[in-house]
């Protein structure tokens, strides 16, 4: 039976030669590219089209058509490649249509080895898009699965191949290729008798696998994703679960909300009916279309369930092989800690989960060194708040090796003294955290300097020639109960830190509620939009790359009683006071 995929919605594979058909009441252009991890493309000579219709493993038709195939032998494609994306655009000839919504939608069938269709995909939505990204044929635990996608590209082919990884000279130069293998050659007048079609050859079965046999989807595996070193292929592979999730949980909402309108116009179309409003036929009417809708959402729910249990069982092999820096405090991994001697990858800031299972957690990985700034809300809870920030920079701190992280504190009210215990009783901090108005000023005008002074080092082309007395290092700088205790000159550097800070390694976490710091009006609306937000509690405030669902975010904190923060730190301090005990 075939599965009638909707967007977003994936299936597995039975096998790893393929025939990709594709309907399209027009004639299209089709192609593919071959991806990473990610999805990007290493160079023209990773896109199959006309002008080039063959690559390891792949073979697309080099002629215009309204029904293309697509031959693919997953087997036989580079090792580095983990996502093969199948493509259509409208040719740019003479007569030819310039939008997908002018034409019928596109409809993809996907045959295994023995010709049965698996699963099919009908791009519907579509308006001024010249270009699409139809499927998705992608690597996952060592297993390949098909994913409907439908993403659209009013640009034509130039801009989505740019999108996938292409500078414009290249993605230009593919577009005009195809271009020139699809354009229509002159008329020759010619006495030869005209050439006889041969249909592509079928699919050949892989060897060693039987035609049609289903493989079972292979035990769940840390650390099977593409990178250099495990820490990049346990990065990547938590980024694959995160967009699995997103785009299971939006194939299920959207197969949930299709059976529900579908229920809805049929009810409205007896009800329309005024002979069948009443009576024995209507009312069993109206119980074959509810059973219709149950019949489509019981049906989604096991695919979703499906797609759950292997997340799930992903999720339980890959957590206990995270590393530090991507681990959550109660794991063993923290007692065991050792200063590293390079800086990771990311850090974890919490973890994020959706309502339809919200037992299921995906770290919230983020690419060191920060883009931008943390706010820690604290209109919640404003002493959990402090604990969440203080988990944080010592999370930071602790994935840098000796002497390249520091951490300051502004707490201009001394109120966040019990939850820096674990910071000003292990020596990590250099300097006791600033007090009071003075204390908030100079800290700031130093940090400020800092800034000013490797941005002049950086512009003259000397990154490294800082005068002596500035720390070199990346800067933390944790304020807590911001705006109390700044004025218009400090709020005016706070921002500057803000903006200027991550490009040459200053870092803010604040713990503040919006609502205190209204008094200043729009002088601080810009700092609250260039911060990533973050809860004390958990709140669905967080929205993902792919689909834009609201994640449920929820911090990490040490568990209750657990003093795996002190024992941290103190092997920080005393790592430091190692690299550079004149300093430290």
């Amino acid at each position: 039976m075939t599965t009638e995929l909707v967007h977003g919605q994936n299936h597995p594979l039975p096998g790893t030669t393929l025939e990709v058909r594709v309907s399209a009441g027009t004639p299209v252009v089709a192609g593919v590219s071959l991806g990473d991890g990610q999805g990007r493309v290493s160079g023209p000579g990773s896109v199959a089209h006309p002008g080039a219709p063959r690559l390891p493993g792949i073979e697309v038709p080099a002629r215009l058509a309204a029904e293309q195939r697509v031959i693919a032998d997953l087997a036989a494609v580079p090792a580095e490649v983990d996502r093969v994306h199948v493509l259509l655009a409208l040719p740019p000839v003479a007569g030819a249509p310039t939008r997908f919504g002018a034409c019928p939608a596109p409809h993809l069938t996907v045959h295994g080895s023995d010709g049965a269709p698996v699963a099919s995909f009908t791009v519907t939505g579509l308006s001024s898009e010249a270009a699409i990204v139809a499927l998705e044929l992608y690597r996952r635990q060592g297993a390949w699965k098909v994913r409907a996608l439908g993403q659209g590209y009013a640009g034509g082919l130039a801009e989505l191949l740019r999108d996938q990884g292409l500078g414009r000279p290249e993605a230009d130069a593919v577009a005009a290729r195809v271009a020139d293998a699809v354009r229509p050659a002159p008329a020759v007048p010619s006495t030869a008798p005209p050439p006889v079609a041969t249909p592509p050859p079928p699919p050949v079965p892989p060897t060693g696998s039987p035609a049609g046999t289903v493989r079972p989807n292979p035990a769940p595996v840390a650390g099977d994703a593409s990178g250099w070193s495990m820490e990049e292929r346990l990065h990547n592979q938590v980024w694959g679960m995160f967009e699995d999730l997103a785009r299971t949980i939006a194939a299920y909402r959207s197969a949930v909300d299709f059976a529900e309108s579908r229920l809805g116009q049929e009810l409205d179309t007896l009800l329309a009916d005024p002979r069948a409003r009443v009576g024995p036929a209507a009312e069993a009417a109206r119980d074959q279309a509810r059973a219709r809708q149950e019949e489509l959402v019981d049906r989604a729910r096991a695919v979703l369930d499906r797609d759950l249990a292997q997340l799930t069982a992903e999720a339980e092999v890959v957590e206990p092989a995270l590393p530090p820096p991507y681990a959550g405090w109660e794991s063993p991994v923290w007692h065991g800690y050792r200063v590293p001697a390079e800086p990771p990858m990311a850090v974890r800031l919490g973890d994020l989960h959706l309502p339809e299972r919200p037992e299921l957690r995906i770290p919230l990985l983020v690419r060191l060194p920060l883009e931008r700034g943390l706010w820690v809300d604290s209109a919640q809870d404003r002493r959990r708040a402090v604990d969440v920030a203080v988990a944080l920079a010592a999370r930071l701190l602790a994935s840098h090796p000796a002497g390249e992280c520091a951490v300051h504190v502004i707490d201009p009210a001394g109120s966040a003294a019990t939850a820096l215990a674990p910071f000003t009783d292990s020596g990590a901090l250099r300097e006791p955290p600033a007090t009071g108005a003075a204390g908030v000023a100079a800290l700031l005008a130093r940090l400020t300097e800092r800034v000013d002074l490797v941005q002049m080092a950086l512009r003259a082309d000397v990154p490294f020639e800082v005068p002596p007395g500035v720390d070199p290092a990346r800067q933390v700088l944790v304020v807590n109960d911001f705006p109390y205790g700044f004025d218009d000159r400090t709020i005016n550097q706070l921002r500057y830190l803000a903006d200027e800070g991550p490009q040459v390694g200053v870092h803010l976490v604040l713990v503040a509620a919006r609502e205190d710091a209204r008094e200043y009006g729009p002088l601080l609306d810009p700092l609250w939009r260039s911060m990533m937000r973050l809860t004390p509690q958990p709140d669905d405030h967080l929205a993902d790359p792919w689909v834009g669902h609201a994640w449920t975010y929820e911090p990490l904190l040490a568990p209750p009683g657990s003093a795996v923060l002190s024992q941290v730190l103190r092997q920080v301090a005393a790592a430091r006071r190692t690299y550079d005990p004149g300093r430290y």
